[in-house]
């Protein structure tokens, strides 16, 4: 009986136990479905710095992971003094084609959406800035080394009428005023974040991300397509999402003046290690900085006329090296090197490029090295042999004994180096004991020498 008893409390108390588990579990699913419900996510990307492609990949994969973890809200936070025309247009693409409402910040204080980052402002669902920022200054410009260069003026109104285009085709359909905002495109016009909200460039200027979510909560906005929907984002929770790893190695590479330095850093360690075969560092080197130059190149926009300067430089240097031009190639060359890294990243609509004290130094020191390291191979081309058989030839020697042209063998013996060789004089020449003779030719192991001088008589 006492067992009895004893297994039907030990049930009971297993049942209590797990329906009490049953309902906390059950209690802390329906708290967070209700916390779920009531919190809204805000995914935050950043571009901050020059616009370029791998910041152009971050956005955009940025913005499609939102839509498949479906978010509320996208917000991105902008401090950039503009960048490529080709990566602008990528995030502009995404940003209208987003389903996941996208909100545009120029944020903290001090920053600036310039150039490229004004197109991209006024691109979002919303566009907001905060107080002591800037926008605008987004006229298209032609740089090399960081110098505007004058345009002819066809090419100039063509330039900016796509520039203008692009951006009324999206700004009007986001209740923008168009015709403040070309005036950052044609005169090159900037504005204050004041400036802006009275233009109608911009919706709101909030001091802070949280001023800025508790502002868009319960607000309507419009669409491109037209349609309105109600943003709501009672207990937003701010998501911050960094680069990856890659995109952040990407991104120090994928830049104008890396991408020149690791082309030519590869060009010269693979031209050392063919110059100078054995030392493999510089093939090593070479190698890597190559493939690192060429996942650039496929990023950046690269002008095929950049890169056939660069190799005219290049083949300058050497003929530099070469033949005595008294530096005439050699400046030749870092000319065509510095017009060939300006001219390297192709984009009209933002000067974006190699810079003039990049392009400058590193070809001038290119230059150099390339020459004194050319002009050291040339000469070790033409030094004597110090080993072995070929060491002999040009060497002169005494005739121990005389060659014979009469002889069967028509050798004779010489002292050449302090050793006894066989030596054999052209056809049909005798040589005389005492004579001194040079050395034209090895065969095996017979010297083929020519008289120097016959031998004197004894005084």
């Amino acid at each position: 009986m006492r067992g009895r008893r004893l297994f039907v409390w030990t049930c009971v108390f297993i049942a209590l136990v797990g329906l009490l588990a049953f309902a906390s579990r059950t209690a802390t699913a329906s708290a967070s479905a209700i916390n779920s419900e009531n919190t809204s996510t805000v995914v935050e990307l950043r571009i901050d710095g020059e616009i370029e492609p791998i910041l152009a990949e971050y956005v955009v994969n940025g913005i499609k992971q939102a839509d498949q973890e479906h978010a509320s809200l996208v917000l991105i936070t902008m401090d950039t003094p503009g960048g490529l025309d080709v990566s602008m247009r990528e995030i502009i693409q995404a940003i209208l084609q987003s389903p996941v409402p996208v909100v545009t910040y120029v944020a903290p204080s001090g920053s600036r959406a310039a150039s490229a980052g004004f197109f991209i402002l006024l691109s979002a669902d919303v566009a907001a800035m905060s107080p002591g920022t800037e926008t605008g200054a987004a006229s298209p410009i032609m740089e090399l080394g960081g110098h505007v260069m004058e345009i002819d003026e066809t090419m100039r109104k063509k330039i900016v009428n796509d520039a203008t285009a692009f951006l009324r085709s999206y700004a009007q359909r986001r209740g923008r005023n168009t015709d403040v905002a070309v005036t950052a495109v044609t005169d090159a016009k900037a504005f204050s974040e004041k400036e802006a909200l009275d233009g109608k460039l911009i919706d709101i200027v909030a001091s802070s991300p949280e001023q800025l979510l508790a502002i868009l909560d319960g607000r309507t906005i419009t669409r491109l397509d037209g349609a309105t929907q109600k943003l709501s984002l009672p207990h937003p929770a701010l998501e911050l999402r960094e680069m990856t790893g890659r995109e952040k190695f990407l991104t120090r590479i994928v830049a104008p003046d890396a991408f020149f330095i690791l082309l030519l850093v590869g060009v010269f360690g693979l031209y050392t290690e063919f110059t100078h075969p054995g030392l493999f560092a510089p093939g090593v080197i070479g190698g890597i900085a190559i493939v690192l130059a060429v996942i650039s190149m496929l990023h950046l926009p690269v002008n095929f006329a950049g890169l056939l300067l660069i190799a005219l430089a290049l083949a300058l240097f050497v003929l530099e090296a070469k033949y005595p031009t008294h530096g005439i190639l050699g400046v030749g060359g870092v000319i065509s090197m510095v017009l060939g890294a300006m001219t390297l990243i192709r984009s009209p609509l933002t000067g974006m490029g190699v810079s003039l004290l990049t392009s400058l130094s590193v070809a001038v020191a290119l230059g150099l090295i390339v020459v004194i390291l050319t002009r050291a191979v040339i000469k070790s081309r033409s030094w004597k042999q110090a080993a072995g058989r070929e060491e002999l030839i040009g060497e002169e020697g005494e005739v121990i004994e005389p060659v014979e042209s009469a002889s069967e063998s028509g050798m004779g013996m010489a002292r050449v180096h302090g050793e006894m060789w066989r030596v054999a004089a052209p056809k049909g020449q005798s040589i005389l004991k005492g004579s001194w003779v040079r050395v034209k030719r090895v065969d095996g192991l017979t010297l083929q020498v020519e008289l120097v001088r016959p031998p004197q008589p004894a005084p």
